[in-house]
């Protein structure tokens, strides 16, 4: 079904995102664990980032070695955003290297994402969920983090924290699954 507008055929036929109703049997769009294979489809997401100074840097070595803590969100096969999660002892995860195409910004990846994320952390046993940032600090905001001292940090993440990059903390505590749900619930009514 074709939306009555000019160039829609076109576009339905010639683009990865259409214009009409998609009937598929597969997962269109969606959000997994990262394999080896996604490794390249990372590396150009994060590396414009990386070049700009808004991301440490992650050579495909460093992506290939820690490729299970990363997370995938795809579309028709593309990776149109990622995050990786690292878990530390006494509850604590981080979440890193979130980042969505821009391409594929103001579409909801980004809260479904951190979301996804989140709950991935209350699963594992973590309550408490931190984000390190230099640029996006007012997005993490919004959505529950406060900042925090590096003190806040549990001991071997303090131990990796660099004072150079001066990145600011920010965590959130999350209770349970409804708590989540809230949040959720708040960020899509807005």
């Amino acid at each position: 079904i074709l939306a009555p507008e000019n160039g829609a055929l076109v576009q339905e036929l010639y683009t990865r995102d259409g214009c009409g109703t998609l009937i598929s049997r597969d997962l269109y769009e969606g959000i997994r664990r990262a394999d080896v294979n996604d490794v390249s489809g990372i590396y150009d997401l994060i590396d414009p980032l990386v070049r700009m100074g808004t991301l440490v840097e992650r050579p495909k070595s460093q992506l290939e070695k820690d490729i299970r803590s990363y997370y995938v969100y795809t579309r028709d096969g593309l990776i149109v955003a990622t995050g990786q999660l690292k878990r530390y002892e006494g509850g604590f995860a981080e979440i890193g290297c979130m980042v969505v195409s821009k391409d594929y910004r103001r579409g909801g990846r980004g809260d479904a994402m951190l979301g996804y994320l989140e709950r991935l952390s209350l699963q594992c046993g973590a309550k408490k969920v931190f984000v390190l940032s230099t640029q996006t600090m007012e997005w993490f905001v919004e959505r529950g983090f406060r900042e925090v001292p590096v003190e806040s940090l549990p001991p071997s993440r303090q131990a990796l924290y660099n004072k150079k990059r001066k990145s600011k903390i920010y965590m959130k505590e999350i209770d349970g699954d409804r708590d989540l749900d809230a949040a959720e619930l708040w960020w899509s009514n807005k």
